[in-house]
Formats: structure tokens, sequence, C-alpha cells
């Protein structure tokens, strides 16, 4: 914990104090880019990474892991300590990020300014944007992957823990410079970024975009580690046919993690560049173009929709079989489809910017990608549908979070058909029945499969069970406000009031009353699930290793695991989806 203070410490004082001197003999935004890479580092070696660097260069063994609640917020090795790290990060920003949602929905509540200018308001969504966007970008992948996936391949570690733990450890000064760059004047762009608002401005805008980039580099380095690991460390007779379902989502995710997050990191050290450093990509004036941004961050962020939801899928399809006693329907067809959505999400990206003047001819062919991306999708809903078909269903809180899954990205997969269509996505555009669509796709996709999960591993992290009265109250309170808050923005949406405004027609007041009361109403669902949280692993009813009689490697071991997760290397001979088969 000192040391975690000292590296905080650290950190805002060489960014903030180096970035004021620096000043004096450069370029403000230059001199802020220098101190923040200074800060960074310090930050880094502070918290526990200059000695783990130093035991590495010199042979010597890093100790990896201590006993202790203290372990948690040090720099450890374990990737189960690193997984739960992630976890409480991911709660933390959701926290924030609903808070700022709150905001949003108070002013939105009556037509009219209210307490928020317009200015004041395009910043609080920013940073609300951003924040759903690494919540739903690290809870699975950086959360439940990181302790899971080790255990479930039948490894004792990520393939490289050093780089597991630096990918986690760059995360916190990139929280700090959100908050930072709100205090600085705040991010009026949306979390797009896009140029060239965001290369004009104050020097909030260069901390936002900072802590873009550094995310970025987190998620590149997690992929490589999820990739390695999960093809080169599978337990012995683990072929791909064996492996789980959850493993198999995030290797596909893994490779649009490395291949996709470089192209958008490259073009935020563009638009920094510009800002910083008096270069002109993005600026008409000196020969750029702000539509090559869009192309750029595009051809990333639509895979990056992926990212977070082929995880999702996994962990939809891990929990559905053992709380259905049967096995997975169409294991094959499921990873293929994986991998399918993969290829497909690198051909999709400009149907983001079709009303942004690309070439007529160019809009059908990606329509038509666009629209093919739905097979593979639909393919993994009758996996599901299959699974649970004349199961013997039990429906605890990890299954009540599935189902709940099913149907609220089954609206978000609907709608998104308007949206990939030209003639409706040019009505639809950059209003707020795209803003329904994409919260029924990350947070009734992602977040619904995130509970879904946590729920189903919680008794492995933690030896204790959920309350399963508070977790179906969690679930029942956060569907119904979820739903008073988006269903409502279809109707607005589709009458053409645009997104991304603090102001609408008196008309509409009532449906935006509906979904302020449903965004407070699904806040009370999120304290209901960190009250749970804590309750339950201070005095949760002990687990025992499979409460859930499932049969994947995880609950072969104990709750919660040694720390290398197998007293000697396990074996696998079946199927892991063998339910049913006595």
């Amino acid at each position: 914990m000192t040391n975690l203070i000292a590296a905080v410490a650290g950190f805002a004082v060489l960014t903030a104090g180096g970035g004021w001197a620096l000043s004096k003999a450069m370029p403000l935004e230059a001199g802020v880019v220098v101190a923040y890479l200074a800060g960074f580092l310090a930050f880094l070696w502070l918290v526990g990474g200059g000695p783990a660097l130093l035991d590495w260069a010199h042979g010597r063994h890093t100790e990896h892991s201590v006993p202790g609640w203290t372990r948690f917020a040090r720099f450890s090795l374990d990737h189960k300590v690193i997984g739960v790290q992630y976890l409480f990060v991911s709660m933390l920003v959701l926290a924030v990020a609903g808070l700022m949602a709150l905001v949003m929905r108070s002013e939105l509540a009556r037509p009219g300014l209210q307490f928020l200018s317009n200015d004041q308001y395009n910043s609080v969504m920013t940073m609300h944007g951003i924040g759903m966007v690494v919540v739903a970008l690290t809870a699975i992948v950086g959360g439940l992957g990181n302790y899971a996936v080790p255990i479930t391949v039948g490894a004792r570690d990520m393939a490289f823990p050093r780089l597991n733990a630096l990918s986690f450890w760059i995360l916190p000064p990139a929280v700090l410079l959100l908050l930072a760059a709100l205090a600085m004047g705040g991010m009026d762009t949306g979390w797009r970024a896009y140029p060239p608002l965001a290369t004009r401005g104050g020097v909030g805008k260069l901390l936002f975009l900072l802590a873009f980039v550094t995310v970025g580099f987190s998620s590149i380095f997690g992929g490589v580690n999820t990739l390695t690991t999960v093809w080169t460390m599978r337990a012995k007779g683990m072929s791909l046919r064996r492996m789980p379902i959850f493993a198999w989502s995030m290797l596909s995710a893994g490779v649009i993690m490395v291949m996709a997050t470089s192209v958008v990191a490259a073009s935020l050290i563009m638009t920094v560049s510009d800002r910083a450093l008096g270069t002109a990509f993005f600026d008409a004036a000196g020969g750029g173009t702000a539509l090559l941004y869009q192309h750029l961050f595009w051809f990333y962020s639509h895979p990056a929709v992926y990212i977070m939801i082929l995880p999702a899928f996994g962990v939809v399809l891990e929990v559905l079989p053992v709380f259905s006693r049967k096995p997975l329907f169409g294991y094959t067809l499921a990873a293929g489809s994986f991998l399918g959505i993969v290829v497909l999400s690198f051909l999709v990206w400009a149907h983001h910017i079709f009303t942004s003047g690309m070439w007529d001819f160019l809009k059908i062919p990606f329509m038509v990608l666009t629209e093919m991306i739905s097979i593979p999708t639909g393919a993994v809903f009758l996996c599901a549908l299959g699974t649970m078909w004349a199961g013997r269903i039990r429906m605890r809180a990890p299954m009540l979070w599935a189902v709940g899954f099913i149907v609220h990205f089954l609206v978000g997969g609907l709608t998104g058909i308007f949206l990939a269509d030209v003639p409706t996505d040019i009505h639809l555009h950059n209003t707020l029945f795209v803003t329904a669509h994409f919260h029924f796709t990350i947070v009734g996709g992602t977040i619904f499969a995130f509970f879904a999960g946590f729920y189903y591993w919680f008794p492995k992290i933690t030896g204790r069970m959920a309350g399963e009265g508070l977790a179906r109250a969690h679930f029942w309170l956060f569907s119904l406000g979820f739903e008073l808050v988006f269903l409502p923005l279809f109707y607005v949406g589709a009458q053409g009031v645009p997104r991304h405004t603090a102001d609408y027609p008196a008309r509409f007041a009532g449906p935006e009353l509906a979904a302020s009361v449903g965004a407070f109403v699904a806040g009370l669902a999120t304290l209901v699930f960190f009250y749970n949280v804590w309750a339950s692993s201070r005095s949760g009813a002990p687990a025992g290793d499979n409460p859930w009689e499932a049969k994947t490697l995880e609950w072969t071991v104990s709750s919660p695991p040694p720390a290398e997760n197998f007293a000697s290397e396990p074996e696998v001979t079946d199927s892991p989806y063998g339910y049913g088969a006595a």
C-alpha cells in the first residue's frame, strides 16, 4: 500500500510539476507530454515494476504473490491477483462513469438547460462514454479473463507474467489522467475524439488523448498475453476441440486486440502530435484531412465492439451448459463463428461514416459486409438457444444474467440492421436511436454477460457464495432501469432528436423523463451489486470447490485456487461439457 501511495504521489508531482516547469522552456503541451512520460515511468517503478525489472535482468526469482489483502495493492505476477485488480479498477470506473450518466439524465429530465451548459454537458458525456468503454474493455477481458483463462486451460499462470502485471499497472495513470482532464476543462468532443475539435482547445483534451493512448497499450499487451497463453500453454490432452468455449472467445478477442488496437493508438498519437508538435496529419490547412482519423478510428473501433462482445459470448456459452445440465450445443459452430466474426469485423468499419462524404459506390459493399456479420452472430445465438432447449434449467443468478444477455443483446442486434442499411442509417445517423442501439449492444451484451460471469466465478475467487436474493434483486432492478432508459430513446431517436445535446423539443419530455427515472433505478441496482459483493465476500456461505457441479478445470481446484493453480500438471481426457452423459 505504501508503494502505491508513493507511486500515485510521484506520478502527480512529476506530471503536474514537470509539465509546468517544462512549459517555461518549450510549448505547454509538448512539456505536458514529456512530463507525463516521466511521471508514468516513475509510477511504474515506484509501484513495484522497477524491482521486478531488476530481478528479471539479474535472473532472480520475483516473489509470485504474498498472503493477505495487501497483495491486491502491489505489483504482483500472479494472474489471479491481477484479475482481481482489474475487477476493482473496472468497478471503480463503473461507479464514476455511472455517476456521470446520472448527472446527464438529471440534466435531461426536463427540456431546457437545468444546471449544465452545453459544453459542460458534452464534457460529462465524453467522460461517461470513455469510462464505460474502459469498463466494457477491461471487466471481462482483464478481470474475468485474467483470473479464469489460465486455470481453464490448465496453465499455472499467463505466458508473460511481468507483461501481464504491466498491462494492469498502466491503467491507474490513465484513470488519473481522465479525472485530471475533467478538472482541466474536460473534453467536449465525445469519446471518439474527432479532430478538428480534438486538436483545439484546452489542455484537458490533451490529457484525455494521452489517457486513451495508455489504455490502448494496455489492451495490446493483454492481447499478446492471452493469445500466447491459450495457444501454447494448454494442459496435456486439451486439443482445440476440448478447449472451454470461454478460452475460444478470449483467443478470438486477442487477435483483434493485437491487430486493431495498434491502429487507434497510432491515430491518437498522431492527434497528440498535431497538438503538441505542430504536425498536420488531420489539419486541412497543412495538407491533412480529418476524414483520415475517422477511417483509422473506426477501423479499430468497430472490431473493438467485438473485443467486448466475443468474451461476453464466451461467458454466456460457458454458463448455459452448467445451468441447463446439457452439453454445449454446436460447440464447433460456436468456435468457428467466433473466428468468422473476427475476420468480418475488420471489413465493416465504413458503415460508421456513410454520411461523411465517402464514394457512394463503396456504400453497397460495406452495407452487405455489415449485414453478413449477423450470420456468425446469429449462429452463436442458435448455439445458446439449442443448449437451453429441453434442458434441466437451474435459474440461479449466473443463468438469470445469461438469459438477460440473450434478450437484451438480441434487441441490440436487430436494431443494428437499420444502421447497417444505407437509407435508414442516413436518417438515423447521430440520433438517440444510435445511442439506444449502442447501449443495448454494449450494456445489454457485455455488462449483462459480465455480471453472469462475475456471479459464476465469484465462489472460485472468494471461496464464498454471493447472496442469491440480492443478486436477483440486482438483476430485476437493473433490467427494469436499463429498459426504461433506452427503449424510449429508440422512439425519440426515430423522430430525429440528435444525441450529444443537452436539450430537446418539449414534446419529448415524457419519454426523456422516463429515461431519467430508469437511470436512477439502474443506479440503485448497481448499489445493490456493490453491497452484495462487499457483504458476500466477508460473510457469504462457504462455496466449496465446485458449487455449480461444473466440469471445466478451474472447478477441480480449491476455492480460491492455490498460488500456481495446480499441484501437478492436469490432463484432459474428455469434453468440458459432458453433462447428461451418464
